[in-house]
C-alpha cells in the first residue's frame, strides 16, 4: 500500500510515520516547505518525491493541511491528478466545516476524484501514546479502513461526505474553545492581580486538571495561528446549523491575538515541560521572536 501525503507538517509527518509502523510506504513532496516540516519529514521516515504529481501516483492520497488551506490543496490535487493521468481516492482529514468539505469534494469530483470525509482527535499519534482517533464518512470510506495503524483508531461512520467534519467542529470546539477561555481568564486574573485566587477556586472544581492548564495554554498558544483559521470554521459550521457565529468568532480573535506572541512564534516541540505559570503567561508578550525571551 502506498499513501500519498500532502501536509507532512507535525500532524501529517505523524500520521505518515503511523502508515509507516503499519506497513505502507508514505510519499510526499516538500517543495516550498520549512526547514521545520523537512526535518518532520525525515525524522518520520517519509519517502520524498520532486512534484506533486508523483504523490498522486498512490494508492490513497491524503490531505492534512491548515484549515485555511484546505481549498487551495484540493485545487491542487484536482491539478496534479489531471497532468499525471490519476485518480486516486482522496482523504480530507482537514479541520474544516461540512459546508468547506462538501466545497472540496466537488472541486474532485470534476476530475473524476472521489473523496472520504475525515477528522482527526487527540495529539500527533506516536509508539506509545493512546491512539489518535481518526474519523470517516462518505460513501468510500469503509476502503479506508486500510489506513490504520498501531497508533490509530479508526471509526466509520454513518452517513455521506461531511459529517465526519461536523464532528471535528463540535469536538474542536469543545477542546480547543476551552484553551482559549482558560488562556483569557488566566490572563485577565493575571493582570488585576487575583491569579493564585482564581486558580486556587477552580482547583476545586478540577483539581486534576488546573495545574497543568499553563502547560495546555501554552501548547495552545505555539499553534494558534492555526488554531484562528479552525475556529473560522467552527463558527461556519455553527452558522449553518443556524446558531450564532460571533461565539468562535470571538475565539478565533483571541487565538489570532496569541499568534503575535512570544508563544505564537514558538514551535510545540521547543516548550519546555517545567515552565511555570509565571513563565508561560509572560511568554504572551507581544513579539515575533521564540519563547522564552
Amino acid at each position: 500500500m502506498m499513501i500519498g501525503l500532502v501536509g507532512a507538517g507535525a500532524m501529517g509527518s505523524a500520521l505518515g510515520a503511523s502508515w509507516r509502523a503499519g506497513g505502507a510506504e508514505v510519499v510526499t513532496c516538500l517543495e516550498g516547505r520549512s526547514a521545520r516540516t523537512n526535518e518532520l519529514a525525515a525524522r518520520a521516515g517519509l519517502t520524498i518525491v520532486a512534484a506533486e504529481d508523483e504523490v498522486l501516483r498512490a494508492d490513497i492520497v491524503v490531505s492534512v493541511v491548515p484549515p485555511a488551506d484546505a481549498v487551495a490543496a484540493a485545487r491542487s490535487i484536482a491539478d496534479a491528478a489531471a497532468r499525471a493521468g490519476t485518480a486516486p481516492l482522496v482523504a480530507d482529514l482537514n479541520a474544516v466545516a461540512p459546508s468547506t468539505v462538501r466545497y472540496v469534494a466537488g472541486i474532485l469530483r470534476k476530475v473524476g476524484i472521489d473523496l472520504v470525509d475525515g477528522s482527526i482527535s487527540g495529539l500527533p499519534p506516536a509508539a506509545g501514546r493512546q491512539p489518535t482517533r481518526v474519523y470517516l464518512s462518505g460513501e468510500r470510506a469503509d476502503e479506508l479502513a486500510v489506513i490504520a495503524s498501531p497508533w490509530t483508531s479508526v471509526t466509520v461512520l454513518d452517513g455521506d461526505v461531511g459529517r465526519a467534519s461536523a464532528l471535528k467542529m463540535c469536538t474542536a470546539s469543545m477542546y480547543k474553545g476551552t484553551n482559549a477561555l482558560v488562556m483569557q481568564a488566566m490572563l485577565t486574573a493575571y493582570a488585576n492581580g487575583v491569579l493564585d485566587a482564581f486558580l486556587a477556586d477552580v482547583a476545586i472544581m478540577w483539581p486534576d486538571r488546573v495545574p497543568s492548564w499553563h502547560l495546555d495554554v501554552a501548547l495552545a498558544a505555539t499553534k494558534a495561528g492555526r488554531f484562528a483559521d479552525e475556529m473560522r470554521e467552527i463558527a461556519r459550521a455553527q452558522a449553518d446549523a443556524g446558531l450564532p457565529a460571533e461565539l468562535f468568532d470571538g475565539v478565533a480573535a483571541a487565538f489570532e491575538w496569541a499568534a503575535g506572541s512570544r508563544l505564537g512564534h514558538t514551535a510545540p516541540e521547543e516548550l519546555p515541560p517545567s515552565a511555570s505559570v509565571a513563565e508561560v503567561l509572560a511568554g504572551f508578550a507581544p513579539g515575533d521572536g521564540p519563547w522564552p525571551a
